[in-house]
Order: C-alpha cells, then sequence, then structure tokens
C-alpha cells in the first residue's frame, strides 16, 4: 500500500480530520485511490485525551505502514505487552485480579495530538480541506452529468464525489445519509468521565502505594471506577475517572450541558468521598479545574454502515463507550478495511457499492460485538457484573473479556470479503489478488 500513483477512476471523499479520517485519507493516498479530506475545523486539532492502541490496533498500524512515524514521536516508548491490574476503590485498594497478557499482545497509549500530528507528517496537504462543516450528503439531481453524490457543507458550498466516507465523528451528518432519515441513535450514555494528567513522581510522594510503573491500573466500585497509566516514558500519570448511572436507560444527547466542561478538584473529591487513600492521594493532585466528559454512543447498533456509494466509519457508525480501550482501534480496523477493499485490483466504479457492502458486512457484527462488550465491561467495573461484587465474581467476570478484540485476523475477513464479492459476481471468478 505504499503506491502513490492514481489507478483508480472514482474519487473518494473523507468526511472529517481525526484520527480515522486521517488515517483513511492517507491509507487510500498511498494506496492509489483518488481522495479528498474534509475537516470541519480552521486546522487538524489536537482536542482529545489518551487513546488506547490495543495489540489489534498496533498490528493494523503497522499493516498500514504507519508505526514508524507514531515511534517517532513518542521516543522512548515502543508497543509493549503489559499486564492490566484490577484493585478495589475502596478501602485499601484490595487486588482483585491482573489480566496477563502474551509476548504478541502489544500495546500503547498515546496522547490523541501525537497520534494525529504523525498521520499529519503522512498525508499530501493538497487533499484537505478546511472549515468544511458537512452539513448533510444527497444524490446529484436525475440527469446531472456529475459525479454521484453531493457532499453540502455550512458555508454553502458543495463537493461533488463517487464515494463518500463519514469519519465525523459520533454527530455525524453524514450517518443521516445513510439511515435515510434524521438519525435518533445518538444517545447519552449517562457515563461521564474525568480526565486529567499528573505527575508520577508527586503522586508517590504524595503517598499513592498502588504501582502503576509496570502495568495500568483500574480501581472499581460502586458505580464509579478509575482507569490509570503512564505515560512519557513513566513521568506522567493519565487519570480517567468515571461516574455512571444504571437506574436510567441510555436518552437523547445531552443538550442541556457542554459535552466537555471544567469541573473543579472539590466536585470531583465529593464525588469519590470515601474511597481509599490512594483515590484520596491522587484526587489531592487533579488540577484545579479537570475536565468532565459527557459519555455519548450509537445507540441502537446501525444495521449497515452503508447505503450505496456512501459508508461510515469509526464513531460515526459506532461510537461506543471506552471500557475496553477499543473504540479507537475499532476505527483503524474500519481505515484499513476500507483502504484494502477499495484499493483491491478487482475494484472499480461499477461495482464499488457492492464493494462498500462487503465491508459494511465484515465490520458490523465485529465493532458490535465489542460495542457490546465494552458496555459489560463498564457494568463489571461498576459492580454490575452477573457474578457480583466478590473479588472472585468480578475475576470470573472479567476473564477473557479482551481475547476477541485483541485475538483477531483482519486477513483472514479481507480473504473472506473477497471471497463473497467473488460469488456474487461483483469480482471476476478465478481472480486471486
Amino acid at each position: 500500500m505504499s503506491s502513490t500513483t492514481l489507478n483508480k477512476q472514482f474519487q473518494v471523499a473523507v468526511v472529517g480530520g481525526g484520527v480515522c479520517g486521517l488515517t483513511c485519507a492517507v491509507a487510500l493516498q498511498r494506496a492509489g485511490v483518488q481522495v479528498e479530506l474534509f475537516e470541519a475545523a480552521p486546522a487538524f486539532g489536537d482536542i482529545g485525551a489518551g487513546i488506547g492502541v490495543g495489540p489489534n490496533a498496533v498490528r493494523t498500524l503497522e499493516a498500514l505502514g504507519f508505526m514508524n512515524a507514531l515511534l517517532e514521536r513518542i521516543k522512548p516508548d515502543v508497543p509493549n505487552s503489559r499486564s492490566f491490574a484490577f484493585h478495589f476503590g475502596q478501602g485499601n485498594h484490595e487486588h482483585i485480579y491482573t489480566y496477563e497478557t502474551t509476548p504478541e499482545d502489544n500495546g500503547l497509549f498515546v496522547h490523541r495530538a501525537v497520534f494525529l500530528d504523525a498521520l499529519v507528517s503522512l498525508l499530501d496537504p493538497t487533499i484537505a480541506h478546511f472549515n468544511k462543516r458537512c452539513v448533510s450528503v444527497t444524490e446529484s439531481p436525475v440527469g446531472s452529468t456529475g459525479k454521484p453524490l453531493l457532499i453540502h457543507f455550512q458555508d454553502g458550498t458543495t463537493y461533488e464525489a463517487d464515494v463518500v466516507l463519514g469519519a465525523d465523528g459520533v454527530k455525524s451528518h453524514v450517518r443521516n445519509f445513510v439511515v435515510g432519515a434524521e438519525d435518533k441513535r445518538l444517545k447519552y450514555s449517562n457515563t461521564v468521565a474525568y480526565r486529567g494528567l499528573i505527575n508520577y513522581a508527586q503522586l508517590q510522594a504524595a503517598g499513592f502505594k498502588t504501582d502503576l510503573a509496570e502495568r495500568p491500573v483500574c480501581f472499581v466500585g460502586p458505580n464509579k471506577h478509575f482507569i490509570l497509566f503512564n505515560i512519557k516514558n513513566t513521568q506522567i500519570t493519565n487519570v480517567v475517572a468515571f461516574s455512571a448511572r444504571y437506574d436510567i436507560p441510555f436518552g437523547p444527547q445531552k443538550e442541556d450541558t457542554p459535552w466537555v466542561d471544567k469541573v473543579s478538584k472539590e466536585v470531583l473529591q465529593a464525588e469519590y468521598e470515601g474511597w481509599g487513600p490512594d483515590v484520596s492521594a491522587l484526587l489531592g493532585l487533579m488540577p484545579e479545574d479537570s475536565s468532565g466528559w459527557s459519555i455519548h454512543v450509537v445507540d441502537p447498533p446501525l444495521e449497515s454502515y452503508v447505503k450505496g456509494r456512501v459508508a461510515l466509519l469509526g464513531d460515526a457508525a459506532h461510537a461506543m463507550l471506552p471500557h475496553l480501550g477499543a473504540g479507537a482501534g475499532q476505527g483503524l480496523e474500519d481505515t484499513y478495511v476500507l483502504a484494502r477493499l477499495l484499493s483491491h485490483p478487482d475494484t472499480h466504479a461499477d461495482n464499488v457499492e457492492a464493494v462498500l457492502a462487503a465491508y459494511s458486512a465484515l465490520r458490523q457484527p465485529r465493532a458490535q460485538m465489542v460495542w457490546e462488550r465494552s458496555r459489560r465491561m463498564g457494568r463489571i467495573y461498576d459492580f454490575h457484573g452477573p457474578s457480583g461484587t466478590t473479588t472472585e465474581g468480578i475475576r470470573k467476570d472479567v476473564l477473557d473479556m479482551y481475547d476477541p478484540v485483541w485475538h483477531h485476523d483482519m486477513e483472514d475477513d479481507l480473504t473472506g470479503a473477497a471471497n463473497a464479492l467473488r460469488d456474487n459476481g461483483a469480482f471476476p471468478a478465478g481472480s486471486v489478488a
């Protein structure tokens, strides 16, 4: 996928310049597919938090040829196999379980800004268009001699494309085209994530005893939990504190307050009052104004990520709770499949709809499986797991939760998709590429 010679007679427009959109645009560009990228902001932004790059996502980045650009920006950190330790958040932080990994289970924790910078370094800047907020996608008028799709932007301009890929996030406007109506699937998950960065040496000096140098840690408790991991060569501790309600169903998007808001240290301390000494030490060092993120998801799931020549990827398709650290990885898998299928030697303008349908048939079941497991994992952390709140019960529920997420063969998937396209006549019989 390193070629830059244009070898397809169709043009792709990627809507959204976040991690998924950028990854997809670079992958298509390198594969010789004509692509243009449209981003709503005036520049590629660095707003966001840490991204969990699990073993499946590491393998995807390596297959795309993007890993070296990322590693250059996080030296001396490298992908490594780190187990994950679970402790009770209250009392004396009794150890519950350590999720062991194999030597092949290499992962990373990377700040979103660093990830984006690595991708931008690989992108042909001439294909990026800024201040282009998509408000809708429509089919071109009957009798039009132009391309079959029109992207409408907030500034009143339009763009014609043969294929539109919606990577415009959980609030996606491209999703309206795919569902055929105003989308009602954007839901507030009744979960808030409080985020902050703390100097690890200062945290230890404040009396924090749980070891974060060797592995990430999850403190579990009633309706709340913490995810802690070190970044920047273990110098900085990334803190994500979750608080959720389970007595009400997911509801409409949260309109009355900002999705991301400032939260004082005092509010955080009150939220986790009565938790153990390590949590108290940690909260005492949180920034005076931490960020509180209202987590929204796509629910119920989309039956398909595709309609005609329009496809969704990443959060636009399957925004999920972050409790497996797998949302970004699923978006990267989407981009890999799209890039491989759209650049396939047998893909052309006349069969591209069938190719996109094969993408959806491949990705929707897997991404939804991860969506469901992420929700289940949050319930386990917050004392709503099926086996109860004892050490044995939590250990039983957590066991093997990551395995189907991390251990999955994308190449087998792609082989199956190509075979299905041959079987339905979209690809010529007997082709072996």
